[in-house]
């Protein structure tokens, strides 16, 4: 008993001398992305599931945006703009790398000059590490993460659902075809070993999960167990994965000194929910757009607090540097602004306008309560229960593994109703954020306003595309 006394003084000891130790050091930074997953999914953004309890506990014990946007409801130039700071038009990655499409998809890959976050931090002594969905260009290993700041890399370079599905680890092929019921657990085991391992310098943590992009899979651990199907079972397992996190964090006393932000890349596809909201990924209606966002960092971010500030992924490029007491580069435009204003001070606005963009098209603008679409946003069908559907990547037991079993495109994830998302259609989201009512013709001075928003970052970004040469 004496033994166990003493170490287990030693262990509060040794805990209490690692945050001394941290609260002294530049932060920890972890940015953890699902693919796919809408703002309904999240017990905290109001699913009646309830399967996401650590998660909701991040929103509990800091900040939750509930106007949180992506640039577009791709997944490609999101995850770009959120490592460079700057939306699609500027940063020039318009598609998805796609290696089992045409060529020209399948060369498609971020600009060598475009700057990325870990590049920024890792000369200021951040052991910079990434784990899972790359998707910035596959082609040529001069694209990979490896090449662009990260000094380790495990995962698959693009979507889950793309021939050849391979694990790579660094800069070689680790497994094909890939098993990926075990990916979420995999990717959790390796982001506690890489937080274990830098557990005394400052790291940034890129932990960009597979999941819930389709084929949908999960671990015998959770198979069946949420009561919710498939879909159900796999954000059981992602919220497991943030508790393991959560918890390392606590075990080394780092747990004070790291920033957790959670977030996605685009609204749900068939199966999830976007809480209430128009349409789905690849739609620029808030269906397609609009995304789940959760801060954390005790003592810096207070806790429980809800923010209805409009803010996009593009704000976390300066956002994280600030925090690391860096600053964005000097010799390009950089469209994200610091989200600390709000975070800390509640500040009402951060930006005159935010964009959202489909491809090279420009396609909506939000100002305040206010969301013109600029051009018409095409819908996506919902089919009848059972209706026939091939997809054409879907899991075949050889190339791609998981459940044949995938979510329907009868399984809707927002409203597929209201007036036509025609180009000039205005809707006040304050008032319906489902957007079901153009109201464009009671307020033509909005709409010119906010066509005059569009069209002059039009002209800004076209000429500004590429950082300016010596």
């Amino acid at each position: 008993m004496r033994l166990a006394a003493v170490l287990q003084v030693v262990a509060i000891f040794a805990a209490t001398a690692l945050s001394a130790a941290a609260a002294t050091r530049s932060p920890n930074i972890i940015f953890i992305l699902a693919d796919d997953l809408g703002s309904g999914d999240l017990g905290s953004y109001g699913s009646p599931l309830r399967l996401t309890p650590a998660i909701d506990r991040l929103a509990a014990e800091g900040a939750r945006f509930t106007q949180f946007y992506a640039p577009t409801p791709y997944c490609a130039p999101s995850r770009a703009s959120l490592l460079t700071g700057r939306y699609p038009s500027r940063h020039g990655l318009l598609g998805n790398p796609t290696p089992d499409g045409t060529p020209a998809v399948d060369q498609l890959a971020l600009a060598a000059d475009e700057i990325l976050l870990p590049q920024l931090l890792r000369p200021r002594g951040y052991a910079t590490g990434m784990i899972g969905k790359w998707h910035l260009g596959h082609k040529t290993v001069e694209s990979w993460p490896t090449r662009r700041g990260f000094d380790s890399y495990y995962g698959i370079l693009y979507s889950n659902d793309m021939r050849p599905v391979q694990l790579i680890k660094q800069e070689s092929v680790a497994e094909y075809p890939v098993v990926q019921a075990t990916l979420t657990q995999r990717y959790t085991q390796r982001a506690l070993d890489f937080i274990t391992a830098h557990r005394e310098r400052p790291f940034f943590l890129y932990l960009a999960h597979a999941m819930p992009h389709k084929p949908l899979a999960v671990s015998e651990k959770f198979a069946g167990k949420s009561g919710a199907g498939l879909y159900g079972d796999v954000l059981a397992e992602l919220d497991w994965s943030v508790e393991q996190i959560m918890a390392k964090l606590r075990a080394l006393g780092l747990d004070d000194n790291t920033l957790v932000v959670f977030s996605s890349d685009n609204g749900a596809y068939f199966g999830g929910s976007n809480g209430g909201l128009r349409g789905m990924k690849a739609m620029t209606s808030e269906g397609g757009l609009r995304v789940p966002c959760i801060a954390r960092w005790p003592g810096r971010i207070p806790a429980g607090q809800t923010l209805a500030t409009p803010a996009v992924l593009n704000d976390w490029f300066p956002t994280l540097l600030a925090s690391a007491g860096g600053t964005p580069p000097g010799d390009r435009a950089i469209d994200g602004r610091t989200l600390w204003p709000v975070l800390a001070e509640k500040s009402a606005q951060l930006h005159e306008a935010t964009f959202g963009f489909q491809g090279t098209t420009l396609r909506t603008v939000r100002s305040a309560r206010w969301k013109l679409h600029v051009e018409a946003s095409q819908p996506r069908a919902a089919l009848k229960p059972g209706a026939p559907w091939v997809d054409p990547r879907a899991p075949d037991g050889v190339t791609i593994l998981a459940p044949v079993g995938q979510a329907h495109p009868s399984q809707y994830p927002g409203l597929n109703t209201g007036d036509p998302l025609r180009a000039g259609a205005l809707f006040d989201l304050q008032a319906d954020p489902g957007e079901q009512h153009d109201v464009a013709g009671a307020h033509p001075e909005i709409v010119a306003r906010l066509r005059a928003l569009s069209a002059e970052f039009i002209k800004a970004s076209s000429e500004s595309r590429r950082p300016k040469s010596p």
